[in-house]
């Protein structure tokens, strides 16, 4: 009888445990943008923008050159993409590669990185994008935003 309470304390202590885990590991994986720097859409809401394109579809489109200086862009669409609306109003170049677009040129800067190990990284609301620029659907309330980063 002593033994069956020990085993079920052990259960529920466990359970418990394995709870509180799942509950910190779940919260770390919500690409929030802490660490990164990055406004999301809200917080790009106040800041001075470049009006830029035309269509019915609106967002906010951030670059971070390579001194760390943020340029805050509205891109005005009837794309469906974000890449092909960046590639349309001209603010990224790049080259197609096995993966879809390798953007090499954002608003008027290129980074290479076989010269200087810099690269342009994309972010979703903040937090580091897990599809392609040409990929990326374009969803409202979203902003976008391209970094210059050392790898």
């Amino acid at each position: 009888m002593n033994m069956t309470r020990i085993k079920r304390a052990l259960s529920v202590l466990l359970c418990s445990v394995l709870i509180a885990v799942t509950a910190l590991f779940a919260a770390g994986c919500t690409g929030n943008n802490q660490g990164t720097g990055l406004p999301s859409s809200s917080e790009t809401s106040s800041v001075e923008k470049t009006v830029v394109g035309q269509g019915s579809t609106v967002f906010d489109f951030t670059v971070y050159n390579r001194e760390g200086e943020m340029t805050v862009f509205e891109v005005h669409t009837d794309k469906t993409t974000v890449g092909e609306a960046l590639v349309e109003v001209k603010l990224i170049a790049g080259e197609d590669g096995p993966y879809g677009l390798y953007v090499k040129t954002v608003n008027g800067e290129t980074l290479d990185y076989d010269k200087d190990k810099m690269y342009w990284s994309f972010y979703i609301d903040g937090a580091y994008a897990m599809t392609g620029v040409d990929q990326t659907k374009i969803e409202a309330g979203k902003a976008y935003a391209f970094k210059a980063e050392k790898g």
